[in-house]
């Protein structure tokens, strides 16, 4: 059981997140793949993203994201520092600049119990290099494990949020918290809810964040280490039957995969600002060869401008990269203006 207390002013301090947040999606995707909780509603999209990861060969990468982040009653939290934020750069910005005592500390106490492989020995260390190679790992998976669902779990974010806020409207805070039942109960000061192990937390004066969840289940969820900001994530269950209805409209984000292929839409997300070959290469841990091919593949079809910096050559998405990134281009339209992009792709693969 999870006991959280609230204090004189804390209801008026309670937010609600807008969005789902994309390490804790990455992270509870990976927990997934892992048990077989809400098989009814998960199996079919369990087979399927072990299928994607199979033909991207990212089988062994997702293997090594699991041991980093198991579905046990506990995981480091360096690994979801979010707060309803979905954007990409912005997560692994948080989570690449961990201090290095408490990466430590955290993958220590992942492995208190059992040896610390090589991989995470050098994680804990905290070397640049091993880190760019997570930051590039958990691209590479959400790409293929989590951004193919994306209008799913928007869909399911957005009558979530609305449902919270006409309750907020309503009744206010004690309303809001109220609507969480049976998830959640509250009453006498106090949110009670299933947990896998008996835990309290104090807010003392800070917001707690209610963040919604297309991939948490059976209870939610809150960080370890009961000094960083509080937040409880919380389970929004498709109903049976979802993903059938996602592969019928796999939205703009897998149209571009189809399109790109998985490293090029990768770059294409990294270029909302300018960035040079060699930084491309770095974040995505590709050969500097590589990086300069891909972006002049984007370039030639029209979705990278290049312009020279003083002695480097800085790349970033233009008006067409970013409608294809965003989904502004869909249906007739982007048949239209996809045609040109996909020959320029092809012949240049």
């Amino acid at each position: 059981m999870l006991r959280i207390d609230f204090g004189t002013d804390d209801l008026n301090r309670l937010r609600l997140a807008t969005d789902s947040d994309f390490m804790w999606d990455v992270v509870l995707s990976l927990q997934l793949l892992q048990n077989r909780h809400s098989a009814l509603i998960f199996d079919p999209w369990r087979q399927q993203v072990r299928e994607r990861l199979a033909r991207s060969g990212l089988l062994r990468t997702a293997r090594a994201l699991m041991e980093l982040c198991p579905c046990a009653p506990y995981f480091p939290d360096f690994l979801t520092p979010g707060r309803g934020d979905p954007d990409p750069d912005a997560g692994l910005d948080a989570v690449l600049s961990t201090p290095r005592r408490r990466l430590g500390q955290e993958i220590a106490k992942l492995h208190k119990d059992r040896p610390m492989p090589t991989g995470a020995r050098r994680l804990a260390e905290g070397g640049s290099d091993v880190l760019h190679r997570l930051g590039a790992a958990i691209r590479r998976y959400h790409a293929v494990a989590v951004a193919p669902y994306k209008a799913a779990v928007d869909r399911a974010v957005g009558s979530d949020r609305s449902a919270r806020a006409g309750s907020a409207l309503t009744t206010g805070a004690e309303g809001l918290l109220a609507s969480y039942q049976p998830e959640l109960t509250w009453r006498d000061g106090r949110i009670e809810c299933g947990y896998p192990f008996s835990r309290s937390l104090r807010l003392n004066g800070r917001p707690l964040t209610l963040i919604p969840s297309f991939f948490c289940t059976r209870w939610p969820i809150t960080l370890a280490a009961p000094e960083f900001p509080p937040v409880l994530v919380y389970p929004i269950l498709p109903v049976p039957g979802w993903l059938a209805e996602a592969d019928q409209d796999p939205g703009p984000e897998a149209r571009l995969h189809r399109l790109l292929g998985l490293t090029r839409t990768l770059v294409l997300e990294l270029l909302g600002r300018p960035m040079s070959t060699s930084g491309i290469a770095a974040r995505l841990v590709l050969s500097p060869a590589s990086a300069s091919r891909h972006a002049a593949v984007l370039r030639e079809a029209g979705l990278v401008s290049s312009f020279r910096d003083g002695h480097r050559v800085l790349h970033r998405r233009t008006a067409l990269g970013e409608a294809l990134l965003n989904g502004a281009v869909s249906g007739a339209v982007w048949d239209a203006k996809t045609a040109g992009v996909r020959d320029e792709v092809l012949a240049s693969t």
